[in-house]
């Protein structure tokens, strides 16, 4: 069996029934799987799921503090600004088209931490990206791990549920799982360390990394402006950290074919592009699945693509090594004008019958 059918841990309802279709679990399920694999008493390798949402929870009194005390316009326009495009378009630039696809290059490991660190630490590298090739494996099949065709929070908990690495791998089928990785600088575990903890990343490691990362951005937006703006900032990623895991719903048609021609040009799975995504996000996703690996996926004029921009502007600056774009290919094969000849005997007997009508 190839290896990305194996990488991600089974849940209890399994990714098939028993006549090899999708299974599709009650709410009931998906919420029991749900805190079940949070349950870290019982498990300590639910160790990076529970610290994934934890950091969630982490976030709301910042959220409640927002509102109820320091709220006003400007916050809420930097809550804004914060949560849907930024943080959206980090995710584009870092987990996606960097951690999964290796869309681009960085000159030197500065640049890489600098980009990685560009926002608050909420989603584990691994959680994202190992899962994420799979995902385009078997895209809107069987195994994918936010197949929309399960509904709603089928996906919505899928970090949860579906997305955590297998706990079961031999060395070798580690050893791949590790080299998913090797580009992103992540510490990896030993294979001893991942059969003890059943993760890729180690918890000391991820850990102090996340209280760093959020200890630096909560001085900064603190020292710019006062405990109002660390609230509006963290609390506002805390939406965005609910929100985001909601888009693979969304982006796929919500189990439906949505699919519009002349505009999702990808006809090998039920992925579409959508205009919000896109604006703030750069996550033309209908694009995406056609060229997964070009740093641009905003191939149409109207097609803004701002994770694209940073792509490009690092490139010119001289932090970004190489990078793949594929627009020149999408235009080629999809956009390509059609050619009208006309016979030019045809153009000159109807010259001759205007003359003749003239006359």
């Amino acid at each position: 069996m190839a290896f990305l059918n194996t990488v991600l841990e089974p849940p209890a309802y399994g990714w098939t029934d028993e006549l090899g279709n999708l299974s599709k679990p009650t709410n009931k399920q998906i919420v029991k799987e749900f805190f079940k694999r949070l349950n870290v008493f019982s498990d300590k390798k639910n160790w990076l799921s529970f610290l994934s949402w934890s950091l969630v929870v982490a976030l709301v009194p910042f959220l409640g503090l927002f509102i109820f005390k320091y709220f006003s316009i400007t916050g809420l326009i930097v809550a804004f600004v914060y949560s849907m495009i930024i943080m959206g378009t980090h995710g584009t630039i870092w987990h996606h088209r960097y951690c999964t696809h290796g869309a681009y290059t960085f000159k030197n490991k500065f640049w890489r931490f600098f980009t990685q660190n560009l926002t608050l630490k909420i989603i584990p590298e691994e959680i994202y990206a190992v899962s994420h090739h799979v995902h385009h494996a078997l895209s809107d099949q069987p195994g994918d791990p936010y197949n929309a065709q399960g509904g709603f929070m089928y996906c919505f908990l899928a970090d949860v549920n579906h997305q955590p690495i297998a706990r079961n791998m031999d060395e070798a089928s580690y050893k791949k799982c590790v080299n998913l990785m090797k580009h992103t600088g992540v510490t990896t575990n030993t294979y001893k360390q991942y059969q003890k903890w059943g993760t890729l990343a180690n918890p000391t490691r991820t850990i102090v990394g996340i209280i760093l990362n959020w200890g630096f951005w909560f001085a900064a937006f603190y020292l710019l402006g006062g405990s109002a703006l660390a609230c509006a900032v963290f609390g506002s990623a805390g939406i965005w950290a609910v929100g985001v895991r909601t888009f693979n719903y969304e982006g796929h048609g919500k189990g439906k074919d949505m699919r519009r021609d002349g505009i999702d040009h990808n006809r090998e799975d039920m992925s579409i592009n959508q205009l919000w995504p896109g604006y703030v996000a750069g996550e033309w996703h209908n694009n995406h699945h056609l060229y997964p690996k070009s740093a641009r996926s905003g191939f149409k004029p109207y097609q803004f693509d701002l994770a694209w921009c940073y792509i490009k502007m690092m490139s010119m600056l001289g932090a970004v090594s190489s990078y793949r774009d594929s627009k020149a290919d999408f235009l080629k094969e999809y956009c390509s004008p059609i050619s009208v000849v006309v016979p030019v005997a045809v153009l000159v007997a109807d010259d001759a019958k205007v003359l003749v009508a003239a006359e």
